[in-house]
């Protein structure tokens, strides 16, 4: 019998040499985890409008890595405000001893977290388990195996990773989704609880917001001058307010866009990501 059960349990994950890389992304229908050998992120410095955000996860981060207690980070609120940016800009701040690694995960592969969890407890790493853009839509129940994974079930969430996400939704679920069910429930006040209970398994929020006009061009002066793009002042300006108007927005999607523009136009080349 026990044989015939351990035919039918999935294989365990392929263990990846850690050493090769500094992030991973978890491949969950391969139950393997890839090796990211040039990471897709900005310095942390250049990264404006969102000081405070930024100190509280590197600090967060920091002790993460220095082997400490630390929190799980939840990233919400505005589109294109540097969420994702920040968590990778962070790890790349601190990740110069090896030690501290970055696992992606896609949001359609948070069921198989438990799995890959076991996969990284007690291996001689920190472990940063990141999912962007993460949310539920009504009927999903997927939410329920993240609720476990971070702090329920018998073994717990392995004190060597943490999970930090970014949200457009700071309870990760549409608004009118516990009100939907509430109707069809007999205690609707267990259901609201229970769907809303997700977000405080993250000890950290940080919330982003639509920036400012002169958050903006903070912005787009500290790229071009970190890119070493030689523009006067007032053109500089000009152009990007332009720029902001034609897109209806002002982010710090909408600022990087423009200096790339901007930087072609000029001739001039942009060292991946991170201007140089």
């Amino acid at each position: 019998m026990a044989e015939a059960l351990e035919r039918l349990a999935p294989p365990p994950p392929q263990q990846p040499d850690f050493s090769a890389a500094e992030a991973f992304v978890w491949r969950a229908d391969a139950r393997v985890l890839s090796p990211i050998f040039e990471v897709n992120r900005i310095a942390l410095d250049l990264l404006a409008g969102v000081d405070r955000a930024r100190d509280l996860l590197f600090s967060n981060t920091e002790r993460f890595a220095r082997g400490l207690p630390a929190n799980n980070a939840l990233l919400w609120g505005a589109r294109g405000m540097g969420k994702s940016s920040l968590v990778k800009a962070v790890h790349g701040a601190l990740s110069g001893e090896g030690l501290l690694k970055l696992i992606e995960i896609h949001r359609e592969d948070i069921e198989s977290l438990p799995l890959l969890l076991a996969a990284l407890r007690g291996k001689d790493y920190q472990f940063i388990v990141f999912c962007d853009d993460l949310s539920f839509d009504v009927g999903e129940a997927s939410y329920k195996s993240l609720k476990s994974a971070l702090e329920g079930g018998v073994e717990g969430r392995p004190a060597n990773v943490l999970f930090y996400a970014t949200s457009n939704r700071r309870h990760l679920l549409p608004r009118d989704m516990a009100e939907n069910e509430q109707g069809s429930a007999i205690h609707p006040g267990e259901t609201v609880e229970e769907k809303v209970s997700l977000s405080d398994r993250f000890g950290l929020w940080l919330g982003f917001h639509k920036c400012s006009q002169d958050e903006y061009l903070a912005m787009i002066a500290g790229y071009a001058r970190r890119c070493g793009l030689d523009v006067a002042p007032e053109t500089l300006r000009a152009e990007a307010l332009e720029w902001s108007t034609t897109r209806g927005a002002r982010s710090g999607r909408v600022a990087w866009q423009f200096i790339q523009d901007l930087a072609g136009r000029l001739g001039k080349r942009l060292d991946g990501h991170s201007c140089g």
